[in-house]
This record gives structure tokens, sequence and C-alpha cells, in this order.
């Protein structure tokens, strides 16, 4: 049994779920507070951060007194995305970081993820010895020979935000320097975790900035706004329309992940980044030895890999699942089309305001539209549905239902050798994801949307 099959509590991103559940209760909260601690035992704090829901400072409260319980002490960040977090930590060699974050979910979700000391995310091994610790002592535990203190200190977000502006004067000459301050862009900050860093990164870089959806109030992230959001997207372009602006920029709720939008209110994915990237890096002659995507990413990227000689590997979806490729095979540029970019040589982990930086400067560099740096990417039309579960419905139940099966091999049958299928259950949510590709695009909706359908009747909400 593999160790993802073994995990009670952890998800594909840390652990996650809804506020209020057996998981995200306060008593549970403070029992993973001091697992945390039992396993990061050392003289050094754990720093914690958090994006911008309402039951952000509960969760803070009770995980961090499980912590102190466990006789470590605490720093607190204050509201801050998810990689400048694991960067701090990494700088300041903390003993562990912890984000509060249900990224791109709704408000009433909530959950933890958790950063090493080098800002890499917990292997497989400290989440099952995690898992293991709060099956056996949730509600005894130890008594320390000392209890941890909490600290706050807000000032060293200034740590990510000079970390940031140095990455983007490191990739532009004095020239594109000042070519970025001719750039109109429009900055969505998801009424997230970006909503104080990205604009203050942005805008001293002197770029012309209009910025939306930065006003948080406990219950509007990522409501109809930001990277994972259809209808963000959607008033993204038409900002960027109205104000003749050269690009738009989408993060998700903790600013792990970007979607972009072009001059024209087309988007761009995260496909289509790693493929400007992949490019540029070509163009400078910088070596590319490979590039990791996942079993979503788009067909056009792995046959425009193909074409520039770049080797191309799938792994599964998840950036986690991204990284272990990318230090198995020592590479370091991979992601997903939903917007975690892996830029190993920048950041340990995915970092939505770093790549943004990246691609700004290209656009500066190469006094290229963004819309002229992906023209010749040709992307497979792909549909993606989602069939959310019956409450307590187990999503392998569902899928190994005979009349599935049998409906999953007729598309696969269908499809051999001009597209692909893929079928699976979401680590993070009660959902069944089916993805179809292949060149005509009605085919794909017929097929997508047929055996979505037949999910539905054996199992969907």
């Amino acid at each position: 049994m593999s160790s993802e099959n073994q995990r009670k509590y952890f998800g594909t991103d840390g652990i996650r779920g809804t506020v209020g559940d057996e998981i995200l209760d306060p008593q549970f909260v403070e029992a993973l507070g001091r697992a945390i601690g039992t396993v990061f035992n050392d003289e050094k704090q754990i720093l914690i951060a958090r994006d911008t829901r309402i039951s952000g400072d509960m969760l803070q409260s009770a995980f961090s007194a499980g912590v102190c319980s466990a006789g470590i002490s605490v720093c607190d960040l204050g509201i801050l995305p998810t990689p400048a977090c694991a960067y701090i930590t990494a700088k300041l060699q903390a003993q562990a970081g912890v984000v509060i974050s249900a990224s791109h979910n709704p408000y009433h979700d909530n959950g933890f993820k958790f950063f090493t000391a080098n800002g890499s995310k917990l292997s497989d091994q400290q989440e099952l010895t995690i898992e293991n610790i709060l099956s056996t002592s949730h509600k005894q535990h130890n008594k320390p020979n000392k209890t941890g203190q909490i600290t706050v200190d807000l000032g060293l977000a200034d740590l990510y935000i000079e970390y940031c502006l140095n990455i983007a004067k490191s990739v532009n000459n004095n020239k594109s320097l000042a070519d970025l301050k001719k750039l109109k862009v429009v900055v969505d900050c998801s009424n997230g975790a970006m909503y104080r860093v990205a604009p203050q990164v942005l805008a001293e870089l002197g770029l012309n900035l209009t910025i939306i959806n930065h006003k948080p109030d406990g219950y509007n992230i990522n409501r109809d706004c930001g990277a994972a959001s259809k209808q963000g997207l959607v008033q993204l372009a038409n900002v960027v329309r109205e104000n003749h602006a050269d690009l738009g920029v989408a993060f998700d709720g903790d600013g792990d992940r970007l979607i972009l939008v072009d001059a024209n209110g087309e988007i761009v994915d995260g496909d289509q980044i790693l493929y400007i990237l992949a490019c540029e890096k070509l163009r400078s002659e910088q070596e590319l030895p490979g590039l990791v995507g996942t079993l979503m990413s788009n067909l056009g990227l792995e046959k425009a890999m193909q074409d520039k000689g770049i080797t191309f590997i799938r792994s599964k979806v998840g950036d986690r699942y991204v990284l272990e490729q990318l230090l198995e095979k020592k590479w370091y540029l991979g992601g997903e089309a939903s917007g975690h970019i892996l830029s190993l040589d920048k950041s340990s982990t995915g970092d939505g305001l770093v790549t943004a930086l990246l691609i700004i400067s290209i656009m500066a560099k190469t006094e290229q539209s963004l819309h002229e740096l992906v023209k010749d990417f040709y992307k497979y039309p792909q549909v993606l549905v989602n069939v959310r579960l019956n409450n307590n419905l187990d999503s392998d139940y569902v899928l190994s239902k005979p009349i599935v099966k049998s409906a999953i091999l007729d598309v696969e049958s269908k499809l051999q050798g001009r597209g692909r299928l893929l079928v699976r259950k979401s680590g993070t949510e009660p959902l069944i994801r089916i993805m179809v590709e292949a060149e005509q695009l009605h085919e794909v909706e017929t097929l997508a949307n047929g055996l979505a359908d037949l999910v539905r009747e054996q199992g969907g909400s």
C-alpha cells in the first residue's frame, strides 16, 4: 500500500477541510499543533502565516496553543502568501513553516500547509509520522519540561519582498528594467494572501498598476475572483481591455499559483507559462535538460517540448508530485496547467508572484507581448468536468462500479492514438475529475459530458 493511501488527514497539499468538521475543529487543530511540536522539537521557532479567511485567527490560536504545549515557540508572521512563508522559513533556517490556508477553496474551507527548514514540503514519511502521533495521542500527550512562547513579527515580510525585488532585478538589465515601467498590468489579488505583498513589489518596480480584488473581508477570498475562478478571469479580461493594459495577473487565495490574461483578454494558463519560460531558457542559451508536467498538462505542451528537443515527463496531479520528479531528475522547471509553476532555480516551492515577475521580465527583455510569446503554442481542445459526490460517498467506490469502468474503457478506445482521457479523484475535495483531450472540440465535449453524466447518476450530487 502506498503512503498516499495510508494517509487519513493529509491530502495532496497538506490538510484541508471545512471549518468545524472533525479535522478542522479547535480540539483537533490543537492536537495537530502538539504533533508538529513533537516532530519538530529543537530550540528553533516554528513560523506561522495565514491567508485572509475569517477562520484563520481561530485556527492559528488553537494550533499555536498545541505547539506551545509541546514546548516549542511560535512566531506569527501575519497574513502572507504561502511562498513567502516557505522562503522566510528557509532564509531564517527556522524549525518549520506553517501556512493556514485552503488555497483556491471558498472561505468556509481552511487547512494547513507545512514546510521544512529548507522551505520544501514535508516528505511522505514525515506526514505519516504526524498522522501516527495524531492517531495515538489525540487527547493524551506527554507534558514537556517547558512551555513555548508566541511572538509576532510582521516585519519579516520584508525579507520576502526584498527577495522578489532582487529576482526581478537579477533577470533584467538596465534597459529592460526601464522597459518594465512602460508596462500596464492589472493584478487580481483574489482578496487573498497576496493583497498587500504583490502590489507593493510590482509598484516598487515602477509598473503601471491597476489592482482589483484586494479588499479582503474574511469571506470574499476566491469569491468570483482570482486564478481559480472562471468569473474572476472574465472580470480580469474585461478590466485589461478597458484599461488597454498589456496583461492581467490573477493569483489564487494563498498566492502559490497564477493565471495570466493577455492584452486581448485571452487566458494564458500554466502550460503556456511553462512554454514561455522554456523558450526563454533556450533563447538565452541556458541549460534546460527537461520539463515536468502532470497528467493534466495539455498535449500541446508535450509536443512543443518534443519539437524543441526538451525531454518532457508527466507526474501525478499535484505540485508535490511535480517537485518529486524534478528532484529525482535533478531538473528545475515544471508545473501544472492550473498555474502552479516550480522554478527551482528561483524558489523552493510554487510562487505566483515570482512567476509573474519572470514573465513580465521576459516581455520587457524581448519587447514581445504576452500574445506573441505564446502564438506558436498549439493548445489541444481539453474539457475538464468536475463531478461533486454525495456526502460520505467514496470516490473509489463510484469509480469501481462496472458500468463506470466500462464507460471509461469505451472512451479510451474511441480516443486511442488521437487523444487522452484522465479520470481521477480530487486530493482536496469530494470530486471526481474527468478530462478529455483531442483535436476536435465537439468530440471532446461530447465524450467528457457523457461520462460525467454517467458518474453523476452513480453517485454525484
